[in-house]
């Protein structure tokens, strides 16, 4: 597709680059003239200087001719009329349009509706609502949901007690193996597609899928607790604080936040009428200390730097180690380390950004194929994809028995859903029109079902 994006922040930089090793054919706009090139140098990408929101700019983008526009100025307001402009100068072209502010939460139906955006995305909210579905279920470092939410992609850690240290995935008890599927293990380095004889290993990262009830179960089978967190401390009074404290408060977890300037503590105190907010800074040991750091079941740093939030989630685990801690964490030159300390939980806003729009941009592409990739979730630290097809028509791997398929290698066919039933099928099983099939993989761009075979 040919694709504009105008913005190169964070947000758009990301995207730039991830679609652009999609295979898109991808123009930034942006008034930095050093964003630009820095943007387009990194990958084979189309650089144009100029305010996004001028005629005169998208017609230089080539926005009559683009497919997609998307658009993730600092400004909500210039970015609708960044999608206005380019509606008028092509009345075919998609669009999606970053909106962060909350004003703005109830009004994205007339933004589709009305102003003609294909769809609306608020990073902030969307990393917000991953971590509320981790703190329900703080067993997991991350959580990604399927189909409609009724699968759960989850990912845990194997400890030195773990009753599956040693043991092949195939002699895993016939009850565990019925009620869910292991799809993938991250061992160091080293990502493996799991089968049968993939033996499990103390340290560990497994990948599952399950439902909701039986991710739970399998959690009590192995002795880990799974029940959702009762309390939470927020550190840092940001946009991304204020959603994920109303998604916490909904389903009646506490939530304190502690914000340092004085004037976005009184924003959030008339914002959130039951959360406690506390005037002060979250970096300072005596603020967290009195405010029950050592007692609380679950801490989120959210500081606007880096490295500030690494050292209070290492300072929280050391005082407090039976916490849930997730860290929010822009740059991804960090990764590594934080995975080394074990920390807890990682969020990147713009990875999840830009696995959201990737999965639309697939789904556009293939909309009038004979299946289309509802759902894409990067995991494995980017090493895979877990892949959600709807099946539409027949093909060659409709009706055929899992086991006479020429499967690509790296590739596990996870979990079909039938209607109402969930399936993780085994060689026997077929895929049949109708299904939602999830596929796991370390391959990338799949983007129709019949991209799991080998050519």
């Amino acid at each position: 597709m040919k694709i504009i994006i105008v913005g190169c922040g964070k947000v758009g930089s990301a995207l730039a680059m991830t679609l652009a090793k999609e295979g898109h054919e991808v123009t930034v706009i942006d008034e930095d003239r050093d964003v630009v090139n820095e943007t387009a140098n990194a990958s084979d990408i189309i650089g144009v200087e100029g305010n996004g929101a001028s005629l005169k700019v998208q017609k230089e983008a080539g926005v009559q001719e683009a497919e997609l526009l998307i658009v993730t100025t600092v400004s909500d307001e210039i970015n609708m009329l960044c999608c206005l402009i380019a509606r008028k100068l092509n009345k075919d072209i998609k669009t999606i349009v970053r909106v962060r502010n909350p004003i703005y939460l109830d009004e994205v139906g007339f933004f589709r509706e009305e102003l003609g955006i294909t769809m609306v995305i608020n990073p902030e909210r969307a990393a917000a609502r991953e971590i509320a579905r981790i703190l329900r279920v703080p067993s997991a470092i991350n959580i990604a949901t399927l189909s409609g939410g009724r699968v759960e992609l989850l990912k845990f850690r194997i400890d030195k007690a773990s009753p599956l240290s040693g043991q092949k995935i195939m002699d895993l008890s016939q009850e565990i193996r019925n009620s869910i599927q292991i799809c993938a293990v991250e061992r160091g380095d080293d990502v493996l597609i799991a089968n049968g004889s993939t033996v499990l290993m103390e340290g560990d990262r497994v990948s599952f899928l399950a439902s909701p009830l039986n991710a739970a179960r399998f959690f009590k089978t192995i002795n880990i607790p799974s029940h959702a967190v009762k309390d939470t401390m927020i550190i840092g009074g940001s946009k991304l604080a204020y959603y994920l404290a109303k998604e916490l408060l909904d389903t009646g977890i506490e939530v304190k936040i502690i914000e340092k300037k004085k004037s976005r503590c009184i924003e959030l105190d008339e914002a959130l009428e039951y959360a406690t907010i506390i005037n002060g800074d979250g970096t300072e040991e005596t603020v967290i200390m009195e405010e029950g750091l050592d007692r609380v079941q679950s801490i989120v740093a959210l500081t606007n730097i880096d490295e500030e939030n690494i050292l209070l989630s290492l300072y929280a685990k050391k005082h407090n180690e039976k916490a849930k801690i997730i860290t929010k964490v822009n740059r991804m030159m960090f990764d590594a380390i934080v995975e080394e300390i074990d920390i807890g939980t990682i969020v990147h806003t713009r990875s999840i950004v830009a696995e959201i729009v990737n999965a639309n941009v697939r789904a556009l592409q293939n909309s009038k194929g004979r299946s289309q990739v509802e759902t894409l979730v990067n995991i494995l630290d980017g090493k895979a994809e877990a892949l959600e097809f709807i099946i539409r028509e027949e093909s060659e791997v409709t009706d055929v028995p899992l086991l006479d398929l020429n499967l690509k290698d790296n590739l596990i066919v996870a979990c079909i859903r039938r209607r109402n039933n969930i399936m993780y099928p085994r060689g026997k099983n077929e895929i049949r029109v109708g299904d939602r099939v999830v596929v796991v993989t370390t391959h990338q761009g799949l983007n129709d079902i019949t991209d799991i075979l080998k050519k």
